[in-house]
């Protein structure tokens, strides 16, 4: 792989970085959320096909739990190895490779027949779909500087409500819209035309993006080395061994921190329609356009404090204080369910808190790791978070089957976010961050 160009002779000006910058995320971020918004729509869909496919194919609460959660076990084993070869290979070959594949797999699942069928191909989605969203966060570093990632993440991770937003509407719609064409059921035509786009974007992200800014014919020469000094800044002061990382208890720590986000991420995710279900709303639509209320909010919540984070260059408050909030919000939630108005009101609190923490949250890693380190690093943090997504679906379904209700769930999710906030309190800034 190329190296990152050595800094200019004449350091750019604010105002110069701050256009190149605006050129890059034009050209970049617009792409990438929307391959990251059918990801995460490949993973919150499922919530909504459980509502007709379990009578269909014989699946228990738990069973679903299950295989819910089997994506994110086999998505976690490969994590640390598709990065660190990602780093040696290159984006365009590893987020192709991945799109497609994974693509093909969740267009497959419209073929579900029984529970082993459900399990297998859950399984597979997973294998295929390893190492995305940490590969286009360390994608996200060769271009980004420390300073400037809270602001680009803010964009780029709008993808999870906004893949929510659209798998509530759009997969309401789909599977009210189709049921019984071509003797397909709803929920089988939901997972063909939500997963067949992933693989034409996989062959659009091999034809338009490069791999690093050198490699970008777009970017004049003089752009190229304004990047490349950005980026210069920020590595001069990360570790850069995948070894000397897992020394660092800093990488546990911010593990911990992420795993307790995503598990609140995720109960919200897969159990929010239930949820809406268990409350009385009536109709796939209703459940659809409900569902989707409280990730518009969470659009604010990310654009605003990826901003603020970045201008104030804050990473601690600005996620110890949302995730505080999502704990609280996730509690009162809980402990009103009978109480419908209260007990919404308080979920939309919860999940817009959350994804906005989550989102300042990946601009901490930036400013630790570099090279090498910041493939294994970010797969690392995000590998022991994303078992959160098995976790997460997997205890509620096991308490929801054993209680009826899935109120005694949605309590344990609120101690794993305050320990969340806990770890995130020992999270250590770099003496030399970089606030150019």
């Amino acid at each position: 792989m190329s190296e990152v160009p050595h800094a200019p002779q004449t350091r750019a000006s604010t105002a110069e970085e701050d256009a190149v910058y605006r050129k890059v995320g034009r050209r970049l971020l617009p792409f990438l959320l929307l391959c990251y918004t059918f990801a995460y729509l490949d993973r919150v869909n499922i919530g909504f096909a459980k509502l007709h496919m379990q009578d269909d194919i014989g699946l228990t609460e738990a069973a679903f739990g299950l295989g819910a959660g089997l994506f994110f076990l086999a998505y976690a084993f490969l994590e640390i190895p598709s990065n660190l070869l990602m780093e040696k290979i290159g984006a365009k070959k590893t987020i192709t490779r991945i799109m497609v594949l994974w693509g093909l797999a969740s267009a497959a699942m419209a073929f579900v027949q029984n529970e082993a069928m459900f399990y297998v191909l859950r399984v597979l989605l997973g294998v295929f779909e390893a190492g995305f969203a940490p590969g286009i966060i360390l994608y996200l570093t060769y271009w980004y500087s420390a300073r400037r990632m809270a602001a680009a993440m803010g964009i780029y991770m709008l993808a999870g409500p906004v893949g929510s937003i659209l798998g509530s509407g759009a997969s309401a719609l789909i599977i009210s819209g189709f049921d019984g064409l071509g003797g397909l059921a709803g929920w089988q035509w939901m997972f063909l035309v939500e997963g067949l786009p992933c693989v034409v974007l996989g062959y659009l992200f091999w034809r338009s993006m490069a791999d690093r800014p050198q490699d970008a014919h777009w970017l004049s020469a003089r752009e190229k080395e304004v990047i490349g000094a950005a980026v210069a800044r920020t590595r001069a002061q990360t570790t850069h061994s995948f070894a000397a990382v897992l020394k660092d208890a800093q990488i546990y720590v911010m593990s911990v921190a992420y795993f307790g986000m995503m598990c609140g991420i995720y109960a919200a995710s897969f159990w929010l329609p239930t949820i809406l279900q268990e409350n009385g709303v009536e109709g796939t639509l209703n459940i659809g356009f409900l569902t989707a209320v409280p990730y518009v909010f969470a659009i604010v919540a990310m654009v605003w404090l990826g901003r603020s984070s970045d201008r104030f260059q804050d990473r601690k408050w600005h996620t110890v204080l949302p995730t505080v909030t999502a704990a609280v919000a996730l509690l009162v939630s809980a402990l009103t369910g009978q109480v419908f108005a209260v007990s919404f009101t308080a979920m939309i609190i919860a999940v817009a808190a959350v994804w906005g923490a989550y989102t300042v949250f990946w601009a901490v890693p930036a400013e630790h790791f570099g090279g090498t380190a910041a493939a294994g690093g970010i797969a690392l943090i995000n590998t022991v978070g994303i078992l959160g997504g098995f976790v997460s679906p997997y205890l509620i379904g096991l308490v929801k089957e054993a209680t009826g209700s899935t109120q005694a769930g949605l309590l344990v999710m609120v101690g794993l976010l305050a320990a969340s906030t806990l770890a995130l309190f020992f999270i250590r800034r770099p003496a030399a961050a970089d606030v150019r």
